[in-house]
C-alpha cells in the first residue's frame, strides 16, 4: 500500500514538534515524530482496523481514525484506498476536529 500525506498533516506534525521545543522538551518532539511514523506503520499493516470518523465532508466519506501510539490524545486522520492510504491531519483531541474537517480538502 502507498502512503500519501497531505501538506496538513506534515504542517500539523511539524506544529506539534515545534511546541514541545518552546516549551523545552524538544526530546518529546522527536518521540512524537518517531510514535507517529510507528503508527502510520500500524495503519498500513491493518488500514481498515481503524475508527470510523464520521463528517459532514462528502470528500472524506469513510474516514478513519488512528491514536498515535504513546500519544493517545492526538488521532491520525485518514482515507483508505485499495492502493493508497491519504493522510489528511494529524490532530490532539481538544482542536474542534468537526470544524477542521468540514473545509478538509482532499489532495493527489
Amino acid at each position: 500500500m502507498n502512503l500519501f500525506i497531505q501538506e496538513a498533516a506534515e504542517r500539523d506534525i511539524l506544529r506539534q514538534i515545534e511546541w514541545y521545543a518552546e516549551k523545552g522538551v524538544p526530546a518529546i518532539g522527536l518521540r512524537f515524530s518517531d510514535a507517529v511514523a510507528e503508527s502510520l506503520k500500524a495503519v498500513i499493516a491493518m488500514p481498515l482496523s481503524g475508527a470510523p470518523k464520521a463528517t459532514t465532508n462528502p470528500r472524506l466519506a469513510g474516514l478513519r481514525t488512528w491514536p498515535v501510539k504513546g500519544f493517545d490524545e492526538f488521532r491520525i486522520y485518514c482515507l483508505v484506498q485499495p492502493e493508497l492510504l491519504t493522510v489528511l491531519r494529524v490532530l490532539h483531541d481538544n482542536r474542534d476536529t468537526d470544524a477542521l474537517l468540514r473545509r478538509q480538502v482532499v489532495q493527489g
